[in-house]
């Protein structure tokens, strides 16, 4: 019978842990390591209401993008929306699992599956993990020659982006060559601009990230969430390739926990 450790183990043969950033927990959150799957739930945030999910399509496992627990708990008490999410799980014999910045890093992740939505070409990974070339964070590779405006709107379509947010002062014109990465990506903006990149997609710049380097590059900012929903058709892929008979679902309950004013 197929168990929470054999999940866990085709994700990291694609997702290693030792790729994961000093900062990361990823790997099994919660549960039991032996317990029998029933069925799966993927997400990109573990909420209170993605767990009331998995309990109403009887999913006894959960796995994530997001870690649900970033740094150690002291004390678990349910004073905290996390702290309730663990003991509710713990209850019902819901393990939780999470595949982060390894999944970013990992050849074909997060980043790699953004640049074939975009249809790019000659796929390099922008910041090579050292020991490991293939592997690292960022991607960087061509597209058709494209005008800025043009492939701005293609990407606010293709990524359900309701705020476009992009550097106004961009002096590019057409758009050949495109470094990307999803989720936080600021730090990653003089790698783009070393690469020869037209243009930088990311998620979570800052206004001084525009003012500094907006001129040089044409800066877009897609969103986090938006950015790294993707997270879950990667897992789906990875697990239904080893297990074809597996029962996985996309969550319906989680939404952008960012809102905007039209």
């Amino acid at each position: 019978m197929l168990k929470v450790k054999d999940i866990a183990s085709v994700i990291e043969e694609f997702a290693p842990i030792c790729l994961q950033e000093s900062y990361d927990n990823t790997g099994l959150q919660v549960g039991d390591p032996e317990m029998p799957v029933s069925a799966i739930l993927l997400c990109l945030d573990v909420t209170e209401e993605v767990l009331e999910e998995a309990r109403r399509r009887q999913c006894n496992l959960i796995v994530s993008h997001h870690p649900l627990l970033f740094a150690g708990l002291k004390r678990v008490t349910g004073s905290t929306p996390t702290e309730k999410i663990v003991i509710e799980a713990l209850r019902d014999n819901i393990a939780i699992y999470a595949s982060h910045t390894n999944l970013d890093s990992a050849t074909e992740g997060v980043s790699f599956e953004i640049a074939h939505t975009l249809k790019m070409s000659n796929l390099k990974v922008l910041c090579p993990n050292p020991v490991n070339p293939d592997t690292g964070l960022g991607v960087v590779g061509d597209i058709t020659p494209t005008p800025k405006l043009e492939f701005l709107r293609k990407v606010k379509d293709l990524f359900n982006v309701s705020h476009l947010r992009y550097s106004a002062q961009s002096r590019q014109i057409v758009i050949r060559k495109v470094a990307l990465c999803g989720g936080s990506g600021a730090s990653m903006i003089k790698d783009a601009i070393a690469a020869g990149a037209d243009a930088m997609l990311t998620g979570d710049l800052k206004y001084h990230d525009f003012t500094s380097y907006g001129y040089k590059i044409l800066l877009a900012d897609i969103g986090h969430y938006e950015s790294e929903l993707c997270a879950r058709k990667i897992l789906s892929r990875i697990i239904r390739e080893a297990y074809p008979d597996c029962v996985i679902y996309f969550s319906e309950s989680e939404s952008n926990p960012v809102a905007y004013i039209s």
